[in-house]
């Protein structure tokens, strides 16, 4: 199930998120907006849902968050843009990182779900 989120998620929508991959959850942010796209099983599930709200894809870099240990892999192959120097997946401008991890820990970070 993929979810906007616009403000702070309740419990109930990050454990909705985690119901894809049950450890850790895809997401694609914008780091214009500071909303994200979470869950699905592609960061680009996440990027063609918030593209459809009307986010601008080159505002939106794909990240994962593991709400167990409350780290972020950012590693995704929509983060893969020679246009705007990133040629790796790996998000490489530190002040975009930076800008992903706020807007998630803002969003859907603190949250302790069950492990099932």
């Amino acid at each position: 199930m993929i979810l906007i989120i616009k403000e702070r998620a309740t419990l109930k929508q990050v454990e909705e998120m985690l119901q894809t991959l049950d450890v850790y959850i895809k997401i694609a942010v914008d780091i214009e907006k500071g909303i994200l796209a979470g869950g699905g099983q592609l960061h680009a599930e996440c990027e063609a849902v918030l593209l459809k709200d009307g986010s601008k894809q080159k505002d939106i870099w794909g990240a994962d968050w593991i709400p167990f240990t409350q780290k972020m892999a950012y590693e995704s192959i929509i983060n893969i843009r020679p246009s705007q120097n990133n040629r790796s997946m790996i998000i490489q401008d530190p002040a975009i990182r930076e800008r992903v991890t706020q807007i998630t820990q803002r969003l859907i970070g603190g949250y302790e779900p069950e492990f099932k």
